[in-house]
């Protein structure tokens, strides 16, 4: 297998990861409740963009993405399901340094967004975890 080298390699997780998210059983109606079918090939391209500055650097991506999260009734479940198929999905696919810092990187993500959601929850008394 090969390692992630470019975009083209980022669009290839991306849309194959969110196959999975929105077939899944926990966090798929979560995602196809929030993003209309008709929407989905922009939100894609806005995720391989994101994917793309984060793994490459190159400015593809403007945005607030954890505030896309704020008022989502996840938990650790859900971010435990989000990154096993996200790293299912890198596994799957690619193999190399790029592969496993886009592991490390999504693994980082998840506990930032996941402690923010945890703060914002506890300090308005709606904690969800």
């Amino acid at each position: 297998m090969d390692d992630i080298t470019n975009k083209d390699d980022v669009i290839k997780f991306v849309n194959s990861f969110y196959e999975k998210v929105k077939l899944d059983d926990l966090i798929g109606p979560i995602f196809n409740q929030r993003i209309e079918l008709d929407n989905w090939p922009s939100h894609l391209d806005k995720l391989s963009g994101f994917w793309n500055t984060v793994l490459f650097g190159v400015p593809d991506y403007r945005g607030n993405p954890f505030s896309h999260h704020v008022d989502l009734n996840i938990n650790t479940d859900h971010f435990d399901r989000w990154i096993q198929l996200f790293k299912k999905t890198i596994q799957s696919n690619f193999e190399g340094p790029k592969a496993t810092e886009a592991m490390e990187k999504a693994d980082k993500m998840r506990v930032m967004f996941e402690s923010k959601l945890k703060h914002i929850r506890v300090n308005s008394n709606h904690s969800l975890f």
